[in-house]
């Protein structure tokens, strides 16, 4: 790999690289020490192409889940079975990952930006903005660099658009997966929301479990599934249809409420 080569967004995937392997190293206790996180399904990644997937996952803190995802996946790409042990497993990560962030967010700050450059799409979100609601049109520049992400690689997702528990599922991301078909994989986590504050950047508490759940990727029939019966699929795939919160912790239920 040449020095200053790039990828689809002109990152240079040298520094991309680097970053991934600092942070890794730096957040790797948050995971494996500090708490523990419970991994099921890594065998799934390993079966995936290399391009063209969608990683669809509920949400509970800003950057904290993300910075799992990569230590799993990459994980599990090193061979690892439902572990993150050894994080040597991060000297050659796989570049062509992308997770799909607000743009408001990742220009809050110095660190954030440096987040971006690990992978971000950045996207207008267009039901909210600086803590308001709002009505705007979908940016089509959003909807491009999500298909050149998905063309180059893997792309992380979070389809409520919010770290709250059991908001609707966004339209936007059934229409991804209508128009571009990516394999669709559901992972579900927990107790993030009690490790860490809401950006995920401060340890709030050591000693939680937090849990780690990668399903085999949805089937969905392109056919005849409308919008609506993708976005209900994708409701029960990440555990946040409304029929789940009746069985939820305690915990869970007073943050949502």
């Amino acid at each position: 790999m040449g020095i200053f080569k790039r990828n689809p967004f002109g990152h240079i995937l040298f520094l991309k690289k680097w970053l991934i392997r600092i942070f890794g190293f730096l957040t790797h206790p948050r995971y494996k020490s500090l708490n523990q996180l419970q991994i099921e399904g890594s065998e799934i990644i390993r079966q995936l192409p290399d391009t063209n997937v969608l990683f669809i996952s509920n949400h509970q803190t800003y950057f904290a889940d993300v910075v799992a995802m990569f230590h799993v996946l990459n994980a599990s790409l090193s061979g690892r079975n439902d572990s993150i042990k050894n994080v040597l497993y991060l000297w050659n990560p796989k570049l062509n990952i992308y997770y799909v962030a607000a743009k408001e967010t990742m220009q809050e700050g110095l660190l954030s930006r440096i987040l971006a450059y690990a992978g971000a799409i950045t996207v207008e979100r267009t039901w909210r903005a600086k803590g308001q609601d709002v009505q705007r049109d979908v940016n089509m520049n959003d909807t491009e660099n999500i298909k050149l992400a998905l063309d180059d690689g893997w792309v992380i997702t979070f389809p409520q658009g919010t770290t709250k528990s059991f908001k609707p599922v966004r339209k936007g991301t059934a229409h991804i997966i209508m128009q571009h078909r990516p394999i669709v994989v559901p992972i579900v986590i927990d107790g993030f929301r009690r490790s860490f504050d809401k950006k995920g950047l401060r340890l709030k508490k050591k000693g939680v479990m937090q849990s780690f759940v990668i399903k085999p990727p949805l089937q969905i029939d392109y056919e005849h599934d409308s919008i609506e019966q993708i976005v209900e699929k994708i409701e029960y795939a990440i555990e946040q249809h409304p029929s789940f919160l009746k069985v939820q912790p305690i915990e869970e239920i007073e943050v949502v409420l």
